[in-house]
């Protein structure tokens, strides 16, 4: 969604020059308040002559944002997100090929969407993946569709300790011809990277 403005937020009795940025699922503010605060947890979100107002924990919040983008984000913040499967591309009318684990239960709810699961064919790749030769040994196998156009989602564990991250997915599989195309959050243990074949 990415949005952000800099704005004055009224916190219960206090005001604050901040950064107030929509980063899903959490609204971040930065500056002179410093806070997470999960869409979940707000409360009674609506636009109001210009300001933005919620209450979070029992805490009145309100953002001067102006009429227009107090709207904008109050209707953003009210949508409901969309699930990991649409995130991920998984339909009904899709079979999935799943390479690895199957071990978060969003992940396992967003492959109930699909047409099907399958170890060897699919519309889309997923491969959950730990390290680095595991990485490689699911480029290998799966070169024949990726060079077809078969798009792939490495998914992998977030966070510092892990063998795998973010930017050596994306140098090893660079590396192979496909390129990265989209990110997104699995759940709170785990990342996925979006590969397409590149463009000649």
């Amino acid at each position: 969604m990415g949005r952000e403005a800099n704005c004055i937020c009224k916190w219960n009795n206090s005001k604050h020059e901040v950064k107030a940025l929509i980063e899903p699922p959490e609204l971040i503010l930065r500056g002179g308040l410093k806070r997470k605060i999960p869409f979940v947890k707000m409360k009674n979100v609506v636009a109001d002559g210009g300001m933005l107002r919620f209450t979070f924990d029992g805490e009145t919040v309100a953002l001067e944002l102006g009429s227009a983008l107090a709207e904008r984000w109050a209707e953003a913040l009210l949508k409901p997100p969309p699930t990991l499967a649409r995130k991920l591309g998984i339909c009904s009318e899709a079979t999935v090929r799943m390479i690895g684990p199957v071990d978060d239960t969003n992940l396992k709810t967003a492959l109930a969407e699909a047409k099907a699961v399958s170890q060897s064919k699919g519309d889309l790749i997923l491969a959950r993946v730990d390290t680095a030769a595991e990485l490689k040994t699911v480029l290998a196998k799966t070169s024949d569709q990726l060079r077809a156009g078969t798009p792939i989602w490495f998914i992998y564990f977030k966070g510092p300790g892990h063998p795998l991250n973010e930017n050596l997915v994306r140098e090893t599989a660079l590396r192979s011809g496909i390129v990265d195309t989209k990110i997104a959050a699995v759940s709170a243990e785990f990342s996925a990277l979006r590969f397409v074949k590149r463009k000649s």
